[in-house]
């Protein structure tokens, strides 16, 4: 197996009716977890990274090391861009192998949005690169991302529709309710604005910010219609907390070949959690 589009594999997803989950990875031990896991429970799976990852890891290190995951566990890995909003930087990725990407062109206006995705598209969709955009924004922190509550604006579902039309992108992440990080208090989701989307275009809706979100919601939106959900931060805190909590037990740990294992376990179940939410176990 090896690093492939998401397409094909979100295309699967709408039609059967799961959602494939995009794990945010940062490092060697982050993808393990998360191709393990998913050759476990035979799930589809993309490994997402923003550019502070890429940045963090190296770009090809992130591409070589998911390409010997997928041949060692014999699964198809999605590697993908997330809000990325430099076209340069696309390109070189890529360039490089990736096979899944995002722009975020979502702090443009709308026609300055359109403009940037459609050049990412053409560039794309010549190397069967999968592209996701987003239309409207959630508020919240992910990496270098900041947006504003009160900045944070709802997709308009006419809108949606030009938009694909216009771009000719292969997903679309929608502004629901959802937000990057931690919520203050339980989101309160626009179930009927998803609804009215979803039965006015054709293609793979996805859902950014579902760390915190309650299961039932989630598996609410994937029942209408979104078939990607994106999980960032409740990885990274089940990732941190183990590494701590086992740090603070052990004052004398220094090898990380031991205290990378409590925070790895953590890590899993929380993806096996996300993978049963999604139900796309035994969807590969």
């Amino acid at each position: 197996m090896s690093i492939i589009s998401s397409h094909n594999m979100l295309k699967k997803a709408q039609k059967d009716h799961y959602a494939v989950p995009a794990f945010n990875i940062h490092n060697l031990e982050t993808m393990q977890v998360v191709v393990e896991t998913v050759a476990e429970l035979q799930s589809p799976v993309i490994l997402a990274g923003t550019p502070g990852t890429y940045s963090y890891a190296g770009t090809e290190n992130i591409i070589a090391i998911a390409d010997e995951l997928a041949k060692k566990h014999h699964v198809p890995l999605a590697v993908h861009l997330d809000h990325h909003e430099e076209y340069e930087d696309i390109v070189y990725k890529i360039d490089a192998g990736v096979r899944s990407v995002m722009i975020d062109g979502s702090h443009l206006a709308f026609e300055d949005n359109i403009a940037l995705v459609k050049r990412v598209v053409d560039y794309a969709h010549r190397y069967d690169v999968s592209v996701e955009a987003e239309l409207g924004r959630l508020g919240g922190i992910e990496d270098d991302l900041v947006v504003d509550a009160k900045d944070s604006l709802y997709t308009n579902p006419k809108q949606a529709v030009e938009f694909i039309e216009r771009t000719g992108i292969d997903s679309l992440a929608i502004a629901i309710g959802t937000a990057h990080g931690l919520y203050k208090s339980e989101p309160k989701l626009d179930f009927e604005r998803l609804s009215e989307i979803r039965s006015i275009v054709e293609i793979p809706l996805v859902l950014h910010g579902a760390s915190g979100v309650p299961d039932k919601d989630v598996r609410e939106c994937i029942k209408r219609g979104i078939c990607k959900v994106n999980v960032a931060t409740e990885l990274k805190i089940a990732f941190s907390d183990a590494l701590k909590q086992y740090l603070i037990e052990h004052p004398d740990a220094n090898d990380p070949r031991h205290y990378m294992k409590p925070a790895k376990a953590a890590m899993k179940d929380i993806v096996k959690k996300i993978i049963t939410t999604c139900g796309c176990a035994g969807k590969l």
